[in-house]
């Protein structure tokens, strides 16, 4: 009998022993997929960096010399967006490129009142803070999608720290909430549905991302489906929207009222063969919201810096030096 217990003990401990090795080896390989999948994108000379700000923990790569550029994506994406133009754009500029808060390896705030945690206030307050962590007073700012209507209220909010701006492939929130046509509805239907409270939104999307990660037969698509299949993420994402059609739209609002415009130049580009270009005077929009804006249209998709990434640099690279 004290054999078998004995014999039954052992079994028991090789068995915990095995379970723990083989736990520790699997939170290795998640750690060693998470922390070096920028390093597969990125060319070498580029880091990684953790940036606290008052309100969040921001994720980073960095790279390259010269006049500093912060440069934040749009959803669902992440910073890795920026991986086929960052090296001949690095070789001008020191870039920035980040997580926005939410999204991919930054941290996920709690929600806040009326959303404003995810408002593009509290995002572009985050941008301000990791430049000022490298000791950039000023810079420019280049946003795609989201990240351009954060790069667009940075802009306001902060005229003193935004040297340029470049947004790609938007309009103006404000723009699009007052001016709703059924084009507008068929080709962002995901604008209104996200607005729905949690968690319906969240577990469809939930759902469709799990499905396409299983799907996914790249190192990009899995590095962008790791990060957007994540619940965490997928919600404070429905959050950005949410907070565009409610405590964004208040302060846009203000600012209209008060005749705010953005005073630095803007470059706005858009894909020529998109909803945008399609449904939109792009150039025409924008030029009402600063004091100096041009722009053009580019071939490619919604994602310009993916789709047509020599078109798309050579048109930051021009705006950037001159």
């Amino acid at each position: 009998m004290e054999k078998n217990t004995t014999r039954r003990r052992l079994l028991q401990q090789s068995a915990l022993a095995a379970g723990a090795a083989a736990f520790a080896a699997n939170k290795i390989h998640a750690q060693t997929v998470e922390e070096g999948a920028w390093k597969r994108l990125f060319p070498a000379g580029f880091r990684n960096e953790r940036i606290k700000t008052s309100g969040a923990e921001i994720n980073a790569v960095i790279g390259g010399s010269g006049p500093p550029v912060l440069m934040f994506h749009g959803a669902p994406q992440s910073l890795i967006t920026w991986r086929l133009i960052a090296p001949d754009l690095a070789k001008d500029f020191t870039l920035v490129m980040c997580d926005l808060r939410g999204y991919g390896d930054s941290s996920k705030p709690p929600d806040g009142e009326n959303h404003s945690n995810y408002s593009k206030r509290a995002m572009a307050l985050d941008g301000i803070e990791v430049m000022q962590h490298f000791g950039y007073p000023q810079f420019f700012m280049v946003g795609h999608d989201r990240g351009g209507r954060v790069g667009r209220r940075m802009a306001l909010d902060h005229p003193d720290k935004v040297r340029k701006l470049a947004v790609l492939d938007i309009v103006p929130a404000h723009y699009l909430y007052s001016h709703v046509t059924i084009d507008f509805v068929q080709a962002y239907f995901h604008w209104f549905n996200y607005l729905r409270p949690a968690p319906g939104p969240e577990n469809e999307l939930k759902a469709q991302n799990d499905a396409q990660l299983a799907r996914s037969t790249n190192d990009v698509q899995k590095e962008y489906l790791r990060t957007a299949s994540n619940p965490a993420n997928i919600h404070a994402m429905c959050e950005d929207y949410r907070a565009s059609a409610s405590i964004d739209l208040e302060w846009d609002n203000t600012d209209a009222k008060a005749g705010k415009k953005i005073q630095c130049p803007v470059l706005t580009l858009w894909a020529a063969a998109g909803a945008m270009g399609k449904l939109y005077d792009v150039l025409k929009i924008w030029k009402d919201e600063g004091v100096n804006v041009t722009g053009k249209g580019l071939p490619g998709n919604h994602s310009l810096q993916e789709s047509a990434p020599k078109e798309t640099l050579a048109e930051l690279q021009q705006f950037l030096r001159g």
